[in-house]
């Protein structure tokens, strides 16, 4: 048992990513920072690091830690309590729990889950609403550029194969990322995670979906739709995941290309070539995914913190990036009505697009002239209106003329 570890224990503010190297005696607590200087007891720094030891802080903490919510988690996984009253921070006390041993991986299934559970879970990681909303974008390319609608088996292949490819998507990034959903109070209780669904079977399962979507797309579509739905996969997983996330606040801006495939994918597998119409509508998309991600950065900002990823807000500050989000929601204005302009669709649907895009301009202004976590949930809850808003309208307009 260790007591009194006392002199020289206290919480520091930590806004980038977490330091769990001994060499300069820090030691992680997922994102609870503290130094520790007497730490020169291997054994000590070791049981922590193995969460055998609780960490009892002042009962202040938590009103420091809603003042730092930008530069802390909200809530670490090891126990940490409040324990003592006092105005200013005393010393940490590490208290020792009996010695046992190490805990196995974070990541390893649970063996006791029933079938049900575990097959919700493997649904759960393609991300449903994503790949609904996905599968929403291509509907309209099947028609706007010939003005007419394929056989509908042919629809539902096509689609079924695009909808496929944008779940393997998502398990590959589930599987990528499951270290830092983690940390995120956001993504802590995904499958991988919790440790319901293991990595192996998770990467087995993003392989399958993979291989089937462009199986799918290859035997209705031709080269051109596999090659087309292979490369949306390459992209959102290495480009996006593994190479830009990571790395740049302007990770969701390029990446988001790989969102707003549909439409081409659709159009690659029908007609073998893309159209402008479906050229459209994949800038509206690209378009509209800033914001969309960047309103939730902006009220997940210490998620995105903890997990030491660079959004805009944690880079250049939350007016900067209320400010790009308002740009880029004018910008859409003239590609959401530009189906009308073109006269692939009638003058009805350009109005009420002009008329939804000014709305959600008006809402991103709103934003950017009032900073609020409401008012970004706000803009989060308004992106998704919009866009489900515009296709809906695009889709009825082919159905009727």
């Amino acid at each position: 048992t260790v007591r009194n570890c006392t002199d020289s224990l206290r919480a520091v503010l930590g806004q980038l990513r977490i330091s769990e190297k001994l060499g300069d005696r820090r030691i992680a607590i997922d994102s609870l920072c503290i130094t520790a200087k007497i730490f020169n007891n291997r054994l000590i720094s070791d049981r922590l690091l193995a969460g055998q030891l609780a960490v009892n802080v002042p009962d202040n903490f938590d009103r420091w830690r809603r003042a730092n919510a930008a530069r802390i988690s909200t809530a670490p996984p090891t126990e940490v309590r409040a324990v003592h009253a006092c105005a200013d921070w005393p010393d940490v006390t590490a208290i020792a729990h009996p010695a046992q041993d190490p805990p196995q991986s974070a990541f390893k299934a649970r063996p006791a889950a029933s079938w049900g559970t575990r097959a919700r879970a493997f649904v759960s990681m393609t991300r449903p609403s994503v790949v609904g909303l996905v599968f929403f974008t291509g509907v309209p390319a099947l028609a706007i550029n010939d003005g007419q609608w394929p056989q509908w088996s042919l629809s539902a292949a096509i689609l079924t194969g695009v909808a496929l490819c944008a779940c393997a998507s998502s398990v590959f990034n589930a599987w990528l990322e499951r270290d830092l959903d983690a940390k995120m109070e956001r993504t802590r209780n995904r499958p991988l995670p919790t440790g319901l669904v293991a990595p192996s079977a998770a990467l087995a399962w993003a392989w399958l979906l993979a291989i089937f979507g462009c199986l799918i797309l290859l035997a209705y579509g031709g080269w051109a739709g596999c090659v087309a739905g292979a490369a949306t996969i390459a992209f959102y997983v290495i480009v996006y995941t593994i190479w830009l996330k990571p790395r740049t606040p302007l990770n969701i801006v390029i990446g988001g290309a790989a969102g707003a495939a549909p439409p081409l994918i659709v159009d690659a597998a029908l007609n073998g070539s893309i159209g402008w119409q479906s050229l459209n509508m994949f800038v509206l998309v690209f378009l509209w995914t800033p914001p969309h991600f960047w309103a939730i950065s902006l009220f997940r900002t210490s998620d995105y913190a903890n997990a030491g990823l660079p959004m805009l807000p944690l880079t250049h500050g939350s007016a900067h990036t209320r400010l790009r989000m308002l740009q880029y929601a004018i910008s859409m204005v003239p590609f959401a009505i530009f189906p009308a302009v073109s006269r692939s669709l009638s003058l009805g649907y350009g109005l009420f697009a002009l008329a939804v895009s000014i709305w959600f301009v008006i809402v991103c202004l709103r934003l950017y002239r009032h900073d609020s976590e409401p008012g970004a949930r706000k803009v989060f809850a308004a992106s998704l209106i919009y866009l489900h808003a515009v296709f809906a309208a695009m889709t009825v307009d082919l159905l009727l003329h």
